[in-house]
């Protein structure tokens, strides 16, 4: 996919959500939604406790290169703006053909089928892009997240010394 195509999809109560790449003209809007996020998710997405973004971790979630990092937003238009309500991103790996992924949706979007229209764009242009595989790390009391990769068929095994997390693969 490339960083102009966009999907757009009708859920919850015919709202339209759309997906698209993300651009580096997006970074306000990314740091809103990062700051929307509650405690929780922000910790269940970055596994540390932060309120916003620093401008360099801005600059490196907006300014990708749409292969070997790609990221897609899902917006919704609220009070004639665009609103972001999701992003997915992937990022390759020292291991070829492998990628790291993360997503993330607003707390009041969760259940709605957002985070699986984001990964759908993730894994298909991620196949696209050459990766074989697709990994990620949990913490342990991420239930949703877990439940979420499970039933996308992501498999999980341990790490050696890493106890205090939970990596899932999904074979592409």
């Amino acid at each position: 996919m490339k960083k102009q195509d966009l999907i757009k999809r009708v859920l919850l109560k015919d709202t339209t959500v759309s997906i698209r790449p993300i651009r580096a003209d997006d970074s306000g809007m990314e740091q809103d939604f990062i700051r929307h996020l509650s405690k929780e998710s922000r910790y269940f997405r970055f596994m540390a406790s932060f309120r916003e973004l620093t401008p360099k971790k801005l600059k490196y979630f907006t300014e990708i290169d749409y292969a070997r990092h790609m990221a897609f937003v899902a917006t919704i238009m609220s009070d004639d703006k665009e609103l972001e309500i999701g992003v997915a991103r992937y990022v390759n790996t020292e291991n070829p053909g492998s990628c790291e992924f993360g997503v993330t949706v607003d707390d009041a979007w969760h259940g709605s089928g957002v985070a699986g229209l984001l990964m759908t764009s993730l894994e298909d242009t991620a196949r696209e892009c050459g990766f074989k595989t697709m990994e990620g790390i949990v913490l342990p009391s991420n239930d949703k997240m877990l439940k979420f990769a499970q039933k996308r068929g992501f498999k999980t095994h341990s790490v050696s010394g890493e106890a205090d997390t939970v990596h899932i693969a999904l074979q592409l």
